[in-house]
């Protein structure tokens, strides 16, 4: 919940001269709802895609306040987060709740991407493997292997995500190669394919270690994401 009109696009401005000169790595920015209609103009020609930060998963109907698929379609969004770790903690999104805003994403022609990470209490009991597995068996009982053949995973540690504590690349390394193996699984070839983001203090100085590790895709950035400098910083460590 940051940004103001002109903070949008004095950001954009920066991250489409930066797309110009050229990079391997994708870019996709995930602004509140308000500015997306403004995301959308200023990006709709170039190389950077874009997405929510959340949405509901009904078709339409008396949600007042929130969003649809449907809705997200029409402002150009590739991409839709969905469990992020503040809207598990915070509004009490539950990993049913996940799974049925995954689903509506997927079957609506959105890329879910799907946020999944333990808070430090349940690293600290060893929980890590097992928390981060019921959240994923939540989405593929719902909505089937097949449906992460055009998804994103997430793996963002709670007590990493604003704290400026990062989990070492080991251990993130560790937990994305969990996961990848647990859709390995169910089909080997998805998870071969499949980006597994990294998320929590994600910043210029971290970035290539994280990155340099054989199951970590690219970062999920957060605070760092609102300067566009610190951004750019994170997308070139990962080229």
């Amino acid at each position: 919940m940051n940004g103001t009109i002109e903070m949008v696009k004095s950001l954009l401005s920066e991250l489409l001269i930066a797309s110009r000169q050229g990079s391997s790595v994708d870019m996709a920015v995930f602004p509140p709802f308000p500015y997306l209609a403004q995301v959308q103009e200023m990006l709709k020609y170039s190389n950077i895609s874009w997405g929510a930060q959340n949405l509901n998963p009904a078709e339409k109907g008396a949600y007042t306040g929130d969003i649809s698929a449907g809705m997200l379609l029409d402002f150009g969004c590739r991409y839709v987060l969905v469990g992020h770790s503040e809207r598990r903690a915070l509004f009490g999104e539950s990993d049913k709740d996940v799974a049925m805003r995954f689903e509506a994403a997927h079957r609506a022609g959105l890329e879910p991407v799907l946020c999944v990470g333990e808070t430090l209490a349940e690293r600290e009991n060893g929980e890590t493997e097992s928390v981060v597995e019921r959240q994923l068996e939540a989405v593929l009982q719902g909505s089937g292997i097949g449906a992460f053949g055009r998804a994103v995973i997430a793996y963002e540690p709670v007590w990493a995500i604003g704290t400026g504590q990062t989990a070492t690349p080991e251990q993130a390394q560790a937990v994305h190669s969990f996961i990848r193996n647990k859709i390995s699984s169910q089909d080997g070839t998805i998870a071969g394919h499949i980006h597994i983001l990294y998320g929590g203090s994600v910043n210029g100085s971290n970035a290539a270690d994280l990155f340099a590790r054989e199951d970590i895709d690219g970062g999920l950035v957060g605070g760092a994401s609102l300067t566009a400098k610190d951004f750019l910083a994170i997308r070139d460590a990962a080229v």
